[in-house]
């Protein structure tokens, strides 16, 4: 069940439809993000580009939806989900309308940098609606399942996305698409109630001004607290490598490195997408009954993924072993919803009134790191000579590094968190959620 018991059943059916609303919005961002990640090397033969080319969609898209991560909490806090909702869809659906039909590389990126600004104020604002209209113990299964819905997306963007551009070609298959946001635009507006408060216009420099310094004020507010510092490193741990595989290096990895049948290769990808949509809602309801285990599932996440890349990197050939190469995609996409307990966090530790701009600074950390592994993989491989099986196989170091300096800075942070709240405990103060001391702790301030 998703509602709680204090809320009416009018206000229960009111928000559910709102939080429905939202998560058809989210659905089609996730789709629109990773549909490169079947359709990259029909987008090399479309634009007559490179691998490192290639990456560049990636540093427009996400960089773009990372740089936007803290204006869109803001905007969320100032003018609420619904009004950026509203906008997310419309942009997301012209963007990729435009990508459906744009003959040039440089348009095609312009349209994907578009795409990704829209994409950026999509799950922060139904995060703000969630936390807006539900209790705090169904936040985490809240997240989950709107995590889940996100996979849902990313399932029609690997198989039936793949069927779609060899049978309806390129410009009808994301056309298509985009006039789904579109429709989602219409419901968000039809169907949800977001009783923000009417905002006043700026009208001056001097507003401007102020404006951004309480936003500088905001973000370091929320940076200066070691659960949004923990959250950052959680979500750039978990989430980073199997993103930048899932929006545009799996395709050329799974076909030309693994020798997977274009069907086969959009399969694996379908198969670690439908593992992750099962197990999101197990995550949020394990870690909403007990939160003690969202950092361990994490880090024990990463580094399956982490040592299973390392096998195949170092005692791997140019023909690895495909059932291998199946459960470790498998096993890396888990680190989705993994990384969703990086926002509850964020909410644990930040007040109500800046936990839109919070969880801004926590969804950077997958962004900032997906976009460093995708594109430095673009770069290696421009540097060793193009997708050969071998160079495919070395460009993954990239993952691995950049995984394992995130997740030792999760070690680190979990540590002064958890430091933080055996003080607050010792001093009788409330905390979020309870620790016991273990040997490893840091000692006593």
């Amino acid at each position: 069940m998703l509602t709680d018991p204090a809320m009416s059943q009018r206000s229960r059916r009111i928000a559910i439809r709102g939080w429905l609303a939202a998560v058809a919005v989210y659905f089609l961002a996730v789709l629109h993000r990773t549909s490169l990640g079947v359709a990259g090397l029909l987008a090399q033969h479309r634009f007559g580009i490179t691998p490192a080319q290639l990456s560049v969609f990636i540093l427009m898209q996400l960089g773009l939806y990372a740089a936007m991560q803290v204006p869109a909490g803001v905007l969320v806090d100032r003018y609420g989900p619904r009004r950026l909702l509203i906008v997310a869809a419309v942009v997301m659906g012209t963007a990729q309308l435009l990508f459906a039909f744009v003959p040039s590389y440089p348009a095609a990126l312009a349209a994907r940098a578009l795409l990704g600004m829209g994409d950026a104020l999509t799950f922060i604002s139904v995060l703000r609606y969630a936390a807006a209209h539900f209790s705090a113990r169904r936040f985490p299964l809240l997240v989950a399942l709107t995590a889940m819905a996100g996979t849902l997306g990313n399932v029609l963007a690997t198989l039936p996305l793949s069927m779609l551009l060899h049978t309806l070609g390129w410009s009808v298959s994301f056309g298509g698409v985009a006039i789904l946001s579109l429709v989602a635009a219409a419901a968000v507006y039809a169907l949800m109630h977001d009783p923000t408060p009417r905002v006043e216009p700026i009208r001056s420099l001097a507003e401007v001004g102020a404006g951004i310094t309480s936003v500088n004020r905001r973000v370091r507010s929320a940076w200066q607290l070691p659960g949004t510092r923990l959250g950052f490193w959680v979500h750039a741990a978990c989430m980073s490598t199997p993103t930048a595989f899932g929006v545009l290096w799996a395709g050329p990895y799974l076909v030309r490195g693994a020798h997977f049948s274009t069907t086969g290769a959009a399969l694996v990808l379908m198969s670690g997408v439908i593992a992750s949509a099962v197990v999101s809602p197990v995550f949020g309801a394990l870690i909403g009954r007990r939160p003690s285990l969202r950092v361990p599932i994490g880090l024990s996440i990463c580094a399956i993924t982490i040592v299973g890349w390392l096998v195949l990197i170092v005692f791997g050939s140019d023909t690895p072993p495909q059932p291998y190469v199946a459960l470790l995609f498998v096993v890396m996409a888990l680190g989705g919803p993994a990384s969703m307990a990086a926002f509850a966090l964020a909410r644990d530790y930040n007040p109500a009134t800046t936990l839109g701009t919070a969880s801004g600074v926590v969804n950077v950390g997958g962004f900032a790191t997906t976009i460093v592994i995708a594109v430095g993989m673009g770069v290696t491989l421009g540097l060793l000579g193009g997708t050969t099986p071998g160079n495919l196989r070395l460009s993954a170091l990239v993952a691995v590094a950049v995984q394992l300096a995130a997740a030792v800075r999760v070690a680190v942070w979990y540590r002064r968190v958890r430091a933080f709240v055996l003080d607050r405990q010792a001093l009788g103060l409330d905390v979020p959620v309870h620790a016991v001391r273990r040997r490893w702790d840091l000692a006593a301030a």
